[in-house]
């Protein structure tokens, strides 16, 4: 089973004095086995979110104890904001990262929930998956009002908190808590400061609409169903919560967007029907703003779909979509946007392990021949996998490119594509080969004194040595897969670069040769002769058709220059 992650996203109703937003996170960051990943402070919303990761119980303490100071430092009766808001620490939602389940998660939002209203005395309510009724799964549903008409609210029967005493907290208002899975929020700047023609469009996409009229769409009577409730018109964005407002830090209107499943509606869905919507109202989309974290894959999707919009390969590294979709969405606009910065998974790298890949070409070659034994002929190999996959995507998408050739840009596209998941492996690999070693070299050091003792290490050994013989048959299969975009290169692809593809074609042919040696100089120690026998068999056919490919690609090579 993986660790278990939760991520947490409290929103504090305080954005804009950074001694207040420090003091905050000096409490969470007080708690061990918690990482903030992100502090987004915003002066006009005066609201900051703090994005954090960890394990449940840690994420819990750093949770309350955010909320505890949040109690202690924000007044409610002296906050003005553009956001929504009902209490210092507004909403505080809990998400399942990994190994652990939404019904997991709940327990905990409740667990947290329970500690506030009782230490605190502040009334907390329960929302999205750890609602306690349909009617407070909406987070707006719960906020109407706000927390100026809170007083009011929560003496009402059906308004009473999930936990704590039905009494206005008036310095710290209220709080929400609940599960949810993964949501983006999400700003789209507009070339007008009207906060109507804002809130049109957001109605235009908010799955929820607008409500319907007669006659007039803004003065026209309220249409009503046969049990008098409102009929709503709805938007063209599923799993989307919108509304217009005015930034006056940046002198602008803009569409604040909860994305709430971005694999139903993407971010780059959502600003290309925001700039629909927007020019047929005559407003003009100027830029977006991502608030808190993203999914890689919401950036590298983005750069995919734009690319293809403008007929141009999409085998383009995942650094270079990254870049066109934050060129293409316009989230550089307002202020600089560091992808290491705002991308969850690289906020949750191991940067205190030193990895091969990171380094530049000097830095690895130095490197590979200082005297320490790792890396060494493994990683050497997956390199050379890399570089020769890289050639053949290389081909490709000088090919989509080729002017004569518009009408091929997408067969192109999809080769380099495929080349490009068959690099981002194999430079995986590099450092996982070393990693392997390391880990055969820990299980040898391991004491040896006693009966016990011999035999933890005789099996640590055994599953290191079956390890360091999968990481580099891994690498031969993967570098082997380079074959048939390289011979569809040199076949179909651009004749100027045909020279390219052979090299890379005797690139991949001693990476899968050199993979092979480490596999057959680690299955000398593994005492488990089915396994080793069965590896071997699959290792020999791969070496023997990755010589048999390379001749025929090389003898097309030189046939056509």
């Amino acid at each position: 089973m993986s660790k278990q992650l939760i991520e947490c996203v409290p929103n504090f109703s305080e954005g804009r004095d950074l001694n207040i937003i420090k003091q905050i996170t000096d409490a969470i960051e007080s708690v061990e086995g918690i990482r903030i990943l992100d502090v987004d402070p915003g002066k006009a919303t005066n609201r900051t979110v703090v994005t954090m990761v960890g394990n449940p119980g840690a994420v819990i303490e750093a949770a309350f104890q955010g909320i505890k100071k949040a109690s202690e430092l924000i007044d409610m009766r002296n906050h003005k904001g553009e956001h929504p808001r009902m209490g210092a620490t507004d909403v505080c939602p809990l998400i399942p990262i990994s190994g652990i389940t939404m019904e997991e998660t709940v327990e905990y939002a409740k667990k947290l929930a329970a500690r506030v209203a009782k230490e605190l005395s502040i009334p907390v309510y329960l929302y999205e998956s750890a609602a306690t009724t349909d009617e407070r799964k909406n987070l707006a549903t719960i906020r109407a009002g706000e927390y100026e008409g809170y007083a009011e609210k929560i003496i009402k029967p059906e308004w009473r908190p999930d936990f704590g005493d039905a009494k206005f907290n008036a310095k710290s208002g209220a709080t929400v808590i609940g599960a949810r899975d993964f949501l983006v929020a999400y700003n789209i700047n507009l070339n007008t400061t009207s906060t109507r023609r804002a809130n049109s469009i957001a109605f235009d996409v908010r799955e929820a609409g607008r409500v319907k009229r007669k006659g007039d769409a803004v003065t026209g009577d309220i249409v009503k169903d046969e049990k008098g409730n409102p009929v709503s018109i709805p938007g063209t964005l599923k799993s989307v919560k919108a509304i217009g407002w005015f930034i006056e830090e940046y002198a602008i209107a803009q569409i604040s967007m909860n994305l709430t499943n971005i694999n139903i509606t993407p971010v780059h869905v959502a600003f290309d029907e925001v700039c629909k919507r927007a020019d047929e109202r005559g407003i003009r989309v100027t830029g977006s703003e991502l608030v808190g974290v993203i999914p890689k894959k919401s950036l590298t999707d983005a750069g995919k779909y734009f690319l293809n919009k403008q007929q141009r390969s999409v085998g383009v590294s995942e650094e270079e979509l990254i870049k066109i979709a934050v060129k293409s969405l316009g989230l550089d606009e307002l202020a600089p946007f560091e992808p290491r910065k705002k991308v969850i998974e690289y906020l949750l790298e191991d940067t205190a392990t030193k990895k091969l890949i990171r380094m530049n070409l000097r830095e690895f070659a130095n490197e590979t021949a200082a005297e320490s034994t790792a890396p060494g002929g493994g990683s050497i190999s997956a390199y050379m996998g890399a570089l020769g996959a890289s050639l053949g995507t290389m081909v490709a998408n000088l090919s989509s490119h080729k002017r004569g050739w518009d009408d091929r840009w997408k067969e192109f596209s999809d080769w380099a594509e495929k080349g490009q998941l068959i690099k981002d492996a194999l430079l995986k690999s590099v450092d996982e080969d070393t990693a392997a070693f390391n880990q055969i070299m820990i299980a040898f050091s391991l004491p040896k004194n006693s009966d016990d003792e011999k035999k933890i290490r005789s099996a640590a050994i055994q599953t290191a040595t079956k390890t360091a013989m999968e990481v580099p048959f891994r690498v031969m299969q993967l570098s082997a897969s380079a074959f048939p975009l390289l011979k569809a290169m040199v076949e179909t692809g651009n004749p100027n670069s045909i020279s390219d593809a052979g090299v890379g074609a005797l690139a991949v042919r001693s990476a899968v040769l050199g993979s092979y040696l480490n596999v057959k100089i680690n299955s000398s120690g593994l005492k488990d002769v089915a396994f080793k026998e069965d590896m071997m068999k699959k290792a020999d056919a791969i070496k023997a058709d990755a010589i048999k490919m390379e001749s025929e690609i090389l003898a097309l090579v030189e046939k056509s220059m």
